[in-house]
């Protein structure tokens, strides 16, 4: 099936240039379900990039949709800025029993906003606060959102200038293996941190993903994150967790940082929280870090009811028992099994991943636009990571059934082969 795309006619004419993703997927989307997109001329689309991560639990989940029917048809409240709410209550009391105390973490929960670079903005403020200092180090090719704060601690050149200003107090270090193991993890960090002739700002935090997404799916590895607290532990440092696209179940645990045994002092979390695709946002915290004055950071749509609704209905449904880490690693398995034959055959490419995140990198930046152009026209949505868009990322659903699995492996195996 080749798929022909449609005229767009209003969205070229009236809606800025801004946008992105339709121009690689040139279809006007109409319903979905699962881990399927339907268009309006009724082809159907298998989707491996699940909203940016934000839609962990599929389109439409049947289970979660019935518990925001229900919930709007009794008239509950939808919009509650920060107040107290039977919706909000649910959702603290969830995921406190269902992810913060099986896992002895012990955060305090801030709602600071719909998006996951809200939660980063009041991350940085926090640390900074606590600390008394300005600077916080990041790492190279990160990504931490599009508002001001967030891009001075992201590693995309593009994003950043798209900022019109200097974007300062943040300061970039290698991440793991980004000198091909051939200097010792941290030998740079820590010798500007202990020269008082380095120029570098003592730091109040480092902000961290133990996944790079958008820098092009760079794994961290476990041993790498756990010297990273011990660094921040013995020179004065918060560590900040941005799980905001590998948390919610993204690498196999809850929070991606949890196969390293490590404990973040703050955690950004957003994307899937919701478990519906509706904007939610979390900022996690150490009790002893909870120095805010009351309204000191607010935002209007922090109270989104509805999204409390659906993500409480999300840890009941699936982190109650623990079944959806081992369903998502055994998947993550059957996409790795994949990518090894497809780089067997592909001597330009290579590949790397956890749970069900996975990217495959080419060698030339421009074959990984190719493979996703020619897996678009046989009906898989996937997209293109890192600096250079060479890496073609692989995010499905974490409820994909082995066989859509299957389907879109192939999908993607056939669109790697005709872009030869």
């Amino acid at each position: 099936m080749t798929i022909t795309p449609p005229a767009l006619s209003v969205f070229e004419s009236l809606e800025s240039e801004v946008r992105s993703y339709c121009r690689s997927w040139p279809a006007v989307f109409d319903r979905a379900q699962g881990a399927r997109l339907t268009d309006e001329d009724g082809h159907s689309y298998l989707d491996f990039f699940a909203g940016a991560g934000s839609l962990n639990y599929g389109h439409n989940n049947p289970v979660l949709k019935r518990a925001l029917i229900d919930y709007i048809e009794r008239d509950g409240i939808t919009h509650g800025l920060d107040m107290a709410t039977t919706a909000k209550r649910a959702f603290l009391e969830t995921f406190e029993n269902v992810i913060l105390r099986p896992r002895d973490l012990p955060y305090k929960v801030m709602f600071p906003g719909p998006t996951g670079t809200n939660a980063v903005e009041s991350a940085l403020k926090l640390a900074r606060k606590v600390k008394g200092r300005e600077s916080v180090v990041s790492f190279t090719n990160a990504f931490h959102g599009m508002s001001l704060g967030s891009l001075a601690v992201t590693g995309n050149a593009f994003k950043r200038a798209g900022a019109g200003i200097p974007l300062v107090h943040g300061t970039p270090m290698p991440f793991d293996n980004y000198f091909d193991g051939q200097v010792p993890d941290f030998l740079w960090f820590e010798r500007l941190l202990e020269d008082q002739g380095s120029g570098l700002n003592k730091p109040a935090a480092v902000i961290v993903e133990t996944v790079q997404g958008e820098g092009g799916i760079n794994v961290a590895r476990a041993e790498w994150l756990r010297a990273l607290q011990d660094l921040c532990h013995r020179q004065d440092m918060l560590l900040i967790v941005d799980d905001i696209q590998m948390g919610c179940g993204r690498t196999g645990g809850f929070f991606s940082f949890e196969e390293a045994g490590i404990v973040p002092d703050i955690v950004t979390l957003s994307k899937s929280i919701s478990g519906y695709g509706l904007p939610m946002s979390l900022c996690l915290f150490k009790g002893e870090l909870d120095v805010w004055e009351p309204g000191e950071h607010n935002g209007t749509f922090r109270g989104n009811n509805p999204a409390f609704v659906t993500a409480a209905a999300t840890l009941d449904a699936y982190w109650a028992d623990g079944q959806m880490e081992k369903q998502t690693l055994a998947r993550g398995e059957q996409v790795e099994q994949t990518l090894l034959a497809i780089c067997g055959e592909e001597e330009t490419a290579q590949f790397r991943g956890r749970g069900l995140v996975w990217g495959l990198e080419f060698t030339d930046p421009e074959r990984a636009s190719a493979v996703c152009k020619r897996a678009f026209e046989l009906g898989l949505l996937l997209e293109t990571s890192g600096p250079q868009s060479e890496v073609v990322k692989l995010l499905p659903p974490l409820t994909v059934t082995p066989e859509e699995l299957d389907e879109g492996l192939r999908t993607l195996a056939r669109s790697v082969r005709e872009t030869a």
